[in-house]
C-alpha cells in the first residue's frame, strides 16, 4: 500500500447565505464583506425565507434569503475564522437595546464535490474545525447535481437553493482551471 501524500487542498469558493428583513441592513453587511473579501461574483435574487420560524422572534417576520459568492478563492482551513468574523459582524447589527440580530450571516465553502456550512452548534454529523466552530457537509455533488443528506436543512434541500449553488459551482469550476 502506498503512503498518502500530504498536500494543501485547492482553494475553495466562499459562499455566504444571509437571512434578513431589512434591505438596508443587508446592503450594509454586503459592503463590509466586499471590503474584507473583495468582489462578489454571484448574487442570488432575493428569496422568501419561510422554511422555519426559528429566526422570527429574533429577526422578525417576512424574512428574506440571499446567497453571494466571492471571486477570491480561500483556503478551506480559514472557514472557522470567517465564521467568527461574520458572527462579529452580526453583533454590529443588533436591534436597539436587545441582543437580537437583524441579520443572520452563514459562511460556507463550495468545492467541486461538496458544500460545507460553518456553525457554532455541535451535532453528531458535524466536525470541530477549531476556534469554537464546527463544519457540516450540507450537500454533496453527485450525478451532475447537488444532493441533500438526511441532516440537510430543509431550505438547502430545495431545488431552488441547490440550483443556486450549482451556478456558483460552475463559476468555481472555471476559476480553478487557471490554477
Amino acid at each position: 500500500m502506498k503512503l498518502g501524500e500530504i498536500k494543501k487542498p485547492l482553494p475553495e469558493k466562499l459562499v455566504i447565505a444571509f437571512i434578513y428583513k431589512e434591505n438596508e441592513i443587508y446592503n450594509k453587511v454586503r459592503k463590509i464583506l466586499t471590503e474584507k473579501f473583495d468582489n462578489i461574483d454571484f448574487e442570488s435574487e432575493e428569496l422568501e425565507f419561510n422554511y422555519t420560524d426559528y429566526y422570527n422572534n429574533e429577526i422578525g417576520n417576512n424574512l428574506k434569503r440571499r446567497f453571494a459568492s466571492f471571486e477570491k478563492l480561500i483556503q478551506p482551513d480559514n472557514l472557522s475564522k470567517i465564521k467568527i468574523m461574520t458572527n462579529e459582524i452580526e453583533q454590529q447589527f443588533l436591534y436597539e437595546n436587545t441582543k437580537n440580530r437583524r441579520i443572520n450571516i452563514d459562511p460556507g465553502i463550495l468545492s467541486l464535490s461538496k458544500f460545507i456550512l460553518a456553525t457554532t452548534k455541535n451535532y453528531s454529523h458535524r466536525i470541530y474545525i477549531g476556534d469554537g466552530i464546527f463544519a457540516e457537509v450540507t450537500l454533496k455533488y453527485e450525478d451532475k447535481k447537488f444532493v441533500a443528506f438526511e441532516w440537510t436543512y430543509p431550505d438547502y434541500a430545495t431545488e431552488t437553493y441547490r440550483k443556486i449553488l450549482e451556478k456558483i459551482r460552475e463559476i468555481y469550476k472555471e476559476q480553478i482551471k487557471t490554477l
